[in-house]
C-alpha cells in the first residue's frame, strides 16, 4: 500500500520584508495525526512562516499544497475555511466580549440562517471547554477578567470551534504552569488520536521530547533540517543546529560567598487579600533569590507588591532599614529596585520607540535641562548601558519591536542599570526567549549579582529556579513552605512542595 500523502506540503517558501529576507526556500511537510515541532532562535523565520500558512503573509514564491491539492491562503478566513487555525503567542482575543462571544467571533452559530445568540452559543462554548478539561471557565465572563492560562485555553476552543484539520500552537505552553502543561498535552493527544495534526512551536526542548514526533529547525529563514525524530535526537544536535554552534546546558557558577554584607531588601509580613500572606523574606547584595510556585501561588503578586504596583493589605518592604511607602512605584524607583515583568511588551516597553527612548525612560531627569532634552547624552547613556549587556543589535535608534525577544529583555535589564537600580526584580526572565539568547542572559544576570546587585527572581521553570539562585522560596497557595539553598533542593523535591498536600517542611 502506497504511504498516505502528507496533510499539509509548503514547499520553496519565500518571504522578504525591507531590507531583510526573512525565509529563503523553506521546505515543510506535515502528516495527518502528528504533532510537528518547528524549532529556531528568534529571527529565525518561525513567526513568518506560520503566518504565511495562516494567510497572513502571502509569501513570495514557493507551493503550499493541502490534502493532495495546491491552494492559495490568501486570508486567515480562507486558511480556517480549509481547516488550518493558529493560535499565537500574543492572544489576538478581545478583552471586552465574553468567552462565548470570542469562540464564535465571525462565524457565530445559525439555525435556519439566522445568527444564534444567548444559551445555544454559550451551551455549545461549555461543551468545547468541558472537551479541553476546562469546565470550570464561565461561557460568560469576560476575556479581560481571566487569567493567561485561562485566555489561552479560550483561543483553543476558538480553534476547535471550526472543522480544523491542522491547529498550529505558538509557545502554547509560556503562561502554563506544570499542571496546565500536563492538560495541554493531554489536549494534543486527544486531537492527534481523531486525526487532527498539530505544528507545535517551543523554546523549551524538553517539552519536544514529551509532546513532539518531528521537527523542523529553521535557522536565518532556512530549513536546516526537516523531519528529525523528536525523541530520539539528541539535544546537543538540535541546539547546534539552531544556533551554528554547540551551547552547554550550564549556569554561571555560583560564586562562594564568604560573608554577605546586611541585606538591602527586607519583607516583613507581607500580605495582600487572596493572593499571598505573610511573606518573610531578606535580600542581600550579589545574592540571587528564586520563588518556585504554581502559576496562582502569589508569585509575580508579591514582585509587584514589593515594587509598589499593588499596595498590600499588611505588612511592610524595607530598603536598607528605610520602610517604602506601600503601594508606590515612585517610592520604589527612588529607592533603587527596579522590575522586569512578566509581560515585558505590554508592561514594559514602548514598542513603537527606539531603543535608547526605551532604555533612557526611567532616568529622563539625567538628560533634561531647563525644559529641554540632550539627545546626545541620553543616546550615549543608553548605548553604553546596552552595550554592557552585549545587547544585538548595536544600534540605539532601532524600533525596540525590532529586537528579538532576548534582546528585548535586554533592554529592560539596561534601564534598570542606567537608573542605578541596587535591587532587580525579575518575573519569567527567559519568557519567549531561545536557547542560546537564554545562555547569554544567565550570564548576564549572574555578572549583575556579582557586581553587588541584589536580584528576587520568578519563574515557572524548576530547573531555572535551582540553576540561577542561591536561595530559593517555595511557594503554594500564597505562603513561603519551604526555604532552602538551590543546591540542595532537586525538580522533584521542589514539584512535591507545590502540590496541594506534600508536607510544609
Amino acid at each position: 500500500m502506497a504511504p498516505e500523502p502528507p496533510l499539509l506540503t509548503m514547499s520553496g517558501i519565500t518571504k522578504s520584508f525591507p531590507g531583510v529576507r526573512a525565509l529563503d526556500g523553506v521546505d515543510l511537510d506535515v502528516q495527518t495525526g502528528e504533532v510537528h515541532c518547528l524549532l529556531g532562535q528568534n529571527g529565525a523565520g518561525k513567526s513568518t512562516l506560520i503566518k504565511v500558512l495562516a494567510g497572513a503573509h502571502q509569501p513570495d514564491d514557493g507551493t503550499i499544497t493541502w490534502r493532495g491539492e495546491q491552494v492559495t491562503l490568501r486570508s486567515p478566513i480562507a486558511a480556517m475555511r480549509l481547516g488550518i487555525a493558529t493560535i499565537y503567542q500574543e492572544l489576538d482575543l478581545v478583552e471586552h466580549l465574553s468567552v462565548a462571544e470570542n469562540v464564535y467571533l465571525g462565524h457565530e452559530p445559525t439555525t435556519a440562517g439566522f445568527v444564534v445568540r444567548g444559551k445555544d452559543a454559550k451551551a455549545s462554548t461549555a461543551a468545547l471547554l468541558k472537551r479541553l478539561g476546562h469546565s470550570e471557565v464561565d461561557p460568560a465572563r469576560l476575556v479581560g477578567d481571566l487569567s493567561a492560562a485561562q485566555q489561552q485555553i479560550v483561543s483553543m476552543a476558538r480553534a476547535l470551534s471550526h472543522d480544523v484539520r491542522l491547529i498550529v500552537m505558538d509557545e502554547p505552553s509560556a503562561a502554563l504552569d506544570p499542571d496546565e502543561v500536563d492538560n495541554l498535552f493531554r489536549i494534543v493527544g486527544d486531537l492527534t488520536a481523531e486525526g487532527v495534526a498539530v505544528v507545535y512551536i517551543s523554546h523549551r526542548l524538553e517539552e519536544i521530547r514529551r509532546i513532539g514526533d518531528r521537527v523542523t529547525v529553521l535557522k536565518d529563514g532556512r530549513a536546516v533540517a526537516g523531519g528529525l525524530p523528536a525523541k530520539s535526537t539528541p539535544t546537543r544536535e538540535v541546539v547546534a543546529l539552531m544556533t551554528g554552534r554547540n551551547v552547554e546546558y550550564v549556569f554561571p557558577e555560583r560564586p562562594t560567598h564568604q560573608a554577605l554584607p546586611d541585606p538591602v531588601l527586607e519583607v516583613q509580613g507581607l500580605s495582600r487579600d487572596g493572593e499571598f500572606a505573610s511573606l518573610d523574606l531578606t535580600l542581600r547584595p550579589g545574592e540571587i533569590v528564586g520563588l518556585a510556585g504554581l502559576v496562582g501561588s502569589g508569585r509575580s503578586e508579591i514582585l509587584e507588591t514589593i515594587y509598589g504596583a499593588r499596595r498590600p493589605s499588611t505588612g511592610q518592604v524595607l530598603v536598607d532599614g528605610k520602610r517604602l511607602k506601600p503601594g508606590s512605584v515612585r517610592a520604589a524607583v527612588r529607592a533603587g529596585l527596579g522590575l522586569a515583568p512578566e509581560e515585558r511588551k505590554a508592561q514594559a516597553l514602548l514598542m513603537l520607540e527606539s531603543v535608547t527612548r526605551n532604555v533612557s525612560v526611567s532616568s529622563m531627569s539625567r538628560f533634561s535641562y531647563g525644559g529641554w532634552l540632550d539627545r546626545s547624552a541620553e543616546r550615549n547613556a543608553a548605548q553604553k548601558a546596552t552595550r554592557e549587556l552585549s545587547l544585538r543589535p548595536d544600534n540605539p535608534s532601532a524600533p525596540v519591536r525590532t529586537l528579538s525577544g532576548g534582546n528585548q529583555q535586554k533592554a529592560v535589564l539596561a534601564r534598570w542599570l542606567l537608573r542605578g537600580c541596587r535591587v532587580l526584580l525579575l518575573d519569567e526572565p527567559t519568557r519567549g526567549v531561545d536557547v542560546g539568547a537564554r545562555a547569554e542572559l544567565y550570564a548576564v544576570i549572574r555578572r549583575l549579582a556579582d557586581e553587588g546587585l541584589a536580584v528576587l527572581m520568578v519563574s515557572s521553570e524548576v530547573p531555572e529556579v535551582l540553576g540561577l539562585a542561591d536561595r530559593v522560596l517555595v511557594l503554594r497557595e500564597g505562603r513561603v513552605v519551604h526555604t532552602a539553598p538551590a543546591q540542595e533542593l532537586d525538580e522533584h523535591r521542589v514539584l512535591d512542595l507545590v502540590m496541594e498536600g506534600s508536607p510544609a517542611s
